[in-house]
């Protein structure tokens, strides 16, 4: 998905904000969509599947010691993630959305729909999370999460 993302950005010529011709910050981009693999999306997904998909296909919840060893590995990432990435900029490249922001809140919305309230406690990343919203459109961000959102029905 990655892949196809940034073969749009330029292939229908978005804006610049998007994937930066300013080189260090597309390589700022570039370094989190390369990180988010074995990190966000990982311990995101892992979540995800353990708290909402495994229990739906055996039609029981897994241990809570698998579940908390799950959210302590994604808690880790997150960490990470607002000490290295967000540090004190308002999105990940700086002043504008990118990318790797777009990229990182929709990994961020898998276990907020598996009922995992990811930002309770973390200003840095609930206002972030805002701001990412505010650029993408509120409405258009809902819209696109809409059917995960469901998941446990």
């Amino acid at each position: 998905s990655i892949a196809i993302l940034l073969y749009m950005v330029q292939k229908f010529k978005t804006p610049d904000h998007w994937y930066p011709s300013d080189l260090q910050k597309r390589a700022r981009v570039d370094e989190y969509l390369s990180w988010q693999h074995a990190n966000i999306r990982a311990k995101g997904s892992k979540l995800f599947i353990i708290k909402v998909l495994l229990p739906l296909l055996t039609g029981q919840p897994l241990p809570p010691e698998k579940l908390e060893s799950a959210t302590e590995e994604l808690n880790i990432a997150l960490n990470q993630f607002e000490e290295k990435f967000l540090q004190d900029k308002p999105f990940i490249a700086g002043s504008e959305v990118s990318l790797a922001d777009l990229v990182a809140l929709v990994e961020l919305m898998q276990p907020v729909c598996a009922g995992c309230d990811l930002f309770e406690g973390r200003p840095k990343l609930s206002e972030w999370r805002r701001r990412v919203e505010e650029a993408v459109g509120k409405q258009l961000f809902q819209e696109a999460h809409e059917e995960i959102m469901n998941i446990k029905n």
